[in-house]
């Protein structure tokens, strides 16, 4: 697939549901969300992240060795550290007293859809990964800067986010490089992306249910 094409289509994907654009994060910056918003968040979020290994690992799998392949073996063996990405986003957990809450029925909808996209084949699952890795930098940058400013959480306990928004440029790069190689339908590869970045923004309004009650 034509890498310039892609990353043109997958933009626009994102452009229509930009995360930041989200009233719950434009209350994140502003520094409006309560301590249990926060700790709501961090307790479900802590599921997409525990499960992106296994979506990393799927997605390679199914792929054929190469640059592609390798691409995203490079991602995951980020995700794995040491330390793991995991282990730094449960000490922002901890920093904000997340509770250990199981899937709510948004972020359970959201691990079940990313899953079936990796099922079907590493483009569509790659596809589905790039709704978010497209975002992340940005969002992970405001995400950061929130914290300090707004909650006092200071530079260890906000480096999980601080590290994304540097980190996930390359990843997003090494994703739509990987996904440029594989033969696929560009149609099922846009959708994939589109129905993922839905997933993403019904999980944020989840995550804004307790204030509206």
């Amino acid at each position: 697939m034509d890498r310039e094409l892609l990353e043109r289509e997958l933009t626009a994907v994102v452009a229509r549901r930009r995360l930041l654009d989200h009233p719950f994060y434009r209350r994140w910056e502003r520094g409006e969300l309560e301590a249990s918003e926060l700790a709501a968040y961090a307790a479900q979020y802590r599921h997409l992240e525990a499960a992106l290994p296994e979506l990393l690992s799927g997605i390679a799998g199914a792929m054929e060795a190469g640059c592609g392949r390798d691409a995203v073996l490079r991602t995951l063996a980020d995700e794995a550290g040491p330390p793991s990405h995991l282990e730094l986003f449960d000490g922002f957990a901890a920093a904000v007293d997340a509770p250990a809450d199981p899937p709510a029925p948004a972020t359970a909808a959201l691990l079940d859809l990313q899953r079936r996209r990796v099922a079907q084949g590493p483009a569509t699952g790659l596809a589905t990964l790039l709704a978010y890795e497209l975002q992340v930098p940005e969002v992970a940058s405001s995400k950061a800067e929130g914290l300090r400013a707004h909650h006092g959480l200071g530079a260890g306990d906000t480096l999980f986010w601080d590290l994304h928004a540097g980190l996930d440029v390359e990843h997003a790069g090494w994703s739509l490089d990987a996904l440029a190689g594989l033969a696929g339908e560009p149609g099922a590869v846009v959708e994939a992306a589109r129905e993922a970045a839905d997933g993403w923004w019904a999980f944020l309004d989840e995550r804004m249910a307790p204030a509206r009650g």
